[in-house]
Order: structure tokens, then C-alpha cells, then sequence
């Protein structure tokens, strides 16, 4: 397969005063384009490889190539993170969760606002770039955590629910230094309906086989919203 860049799931001006339209484009049509040029490029004379969604590959690390392991791993994980980070925002977006996901959330953190203070410590205290991310464990439990560059949680056995981009493309043209005000900011375009959505995958009572098993399923949940999102 050849992989491809998913269109943004709304216009680039629609995250507006959060995230500006110029940011947007830079990241989605040249930083995430970046990735998955990459990525192709990587895997070119390896179809094996190339039947693997994405995820699926950066699950699954030690079975890619050793002499396009580390391209695999910064692109794959560039073009899985951004991808999960289009969906998880809306116009739409902010507010607390509720269903399962708040009452997780409460009995894990304590409260929302509390959860919100841990991932933002998350994020502040990754140095240089990377990412923060809200995690399940294959039992539903949650935690926060952070990854360095491109790296994912599934590459150390988490599931990623919600994950915030701290690359300084992310935010620096709106933010300058201020990756505190733009944390503060992001909250209000999470769109907790879908993340609800992938908690609902990996809470109590029902559990996956493994952490490939739930890849598959993630990622055929992905490219379902992006054919919604292009009419296919």
C-alpha cells in the first residue's frame, strides 16, 4: 500500500483562536506531509512492510527491518501521531468527558480538572519535543505520560487515547515560548466524544487479546473517519 495524508477532518480556520489557520496548514500540508513522504520512501523495496497499516508497524518495531527500523519509527510514529491528533480535536470540541471516560477519569485523577493539571505537567516537563498523552493499559486503566519526538505509547504496551503535540510547530507562530497558554487553550477543541469512542475499545469488560488486536481495530476506526471526512 502506499500511504497517504488524510484530509483534516474540518477547515484550518476552524479551530480558531486556539489554533490558527496558518499553523494549520504548515502542520497538517507540510510537517505531517513530511511524515508520510517519508514513510513511503522508507518502505519502498520492502512490500511486506508496506501491507502493515502504520500503527501496526510501530507496535510491532521489532519486526520491521534493522536498516529501516529508525526511518520506520520517526516517520510511522510522526504519520500515526498526527493522525490521531486531527481526530481528537473539533470546533465543536471542550468541555469535561462523561460516561465512562469521566468516570474513569474521576476515579483515576481524582477529578477532570485534576487529570488536567497531571497532563499538563506531562507536557511542560517534556523537554524539547514530543508529545503528551492520556493512555489506557489492555484493562482500561488509565494514566498520563509523555513520549520524546515522534515516539507513541504503544511502542512500551500503552494505548493512546489522547495525545497533545508539544513540537514547537504545533503552537509556535500563536505562542511564541508559551507552551503553558497553549495547553491551557487546547483543551477548549478536544473532542471528548471521540476519544470517548476509543476508550470504549479497551474498557473493563472489554478487553482485547493483545495490543495488535486493538492496533487493527484503531486504525480501521481512523481510516473509517477519514472516508467519512472525504466521501468515500
Amino acid at each position: 500500500m502506499t500511504y497517504k495524508l488524510p484530509d483534516l477532518p474540518y477547515d484550518k480556520s476552524a479551530l480558531e483562536p486556539v489554533i490558527d489557520a496558518h499553523t494549520m496548514a504548515l502542520h497538517h500540508d507540510k510537517h505531517h506531509a513530511a511524515y508520510v513522504n517519508n514513510l513511503n520512501k522508507a518502505v519502498e523495496n520492502y512490500p511486506d512492510v508496506q501491507e502493515r497499516s502504520p500503527l501496526s508497524l510501530i507496535v510491532n518495531l521489532d519486526n520491521v527491518p534493522e536498516e529501516i527500523r529508525t526511518a520506520v519509527r520517526n516517520n510511522g510514529g510522526g504519520h500515526v501521531n498526527h493522525s490521531m491528533f486531527w481526530l481528537c480535536m473539533s470546533p465543536n470540541g471542550g468541555g469535561a468527558p462523561s460516561g465512562s471516560l469521566g468516570d474513569a477519569i474521576d476515579k483515576q485523577f481524582g477529578s477532570f480538572q485534576d487529570f488536567q493539571a497531571a497532563l499538563k505537567n506531562e507536557a511542560m516537563d517534556r523537554f524539547g519535543s514530543g508529545w503528551a498523552w492520556l493512555c489506557a493499559d489492555s484493562d482500561g486503566k488509565l494514566q498520563v505520560t509523555s513520549t520524546a519526538n515522534q515516539d507513541n505509547p504503544v511502542m512500551t504496551g500503552q494505548i493512546p487515547l489522547l495525545g497533545i503535540d508539544v513540537w514547537e510547530h504545533a503552537y509556535y507562530l500563536g505562542y511564541q515560548n508559551r507552551r503553558g497558554d497553549y495547553i491551557d487553550a487546547w483543551w477548549d477543541v478536544v473532542d471528548w466524544s471521540y476519544v470517548s469512542s476509543s476508550y470504549n475499545l479497551v474498557r473493563v469488560g472489554a478487553k482485547l487479546d493483545d495490543l495488535g488486536d486493538w492496533a487493527s481495530k484503531q486504525w480501521s476506526k481512523v481510516e473509517e473517519a477519514w472516508n467519512k471526512i472525504s466521501g468515500s
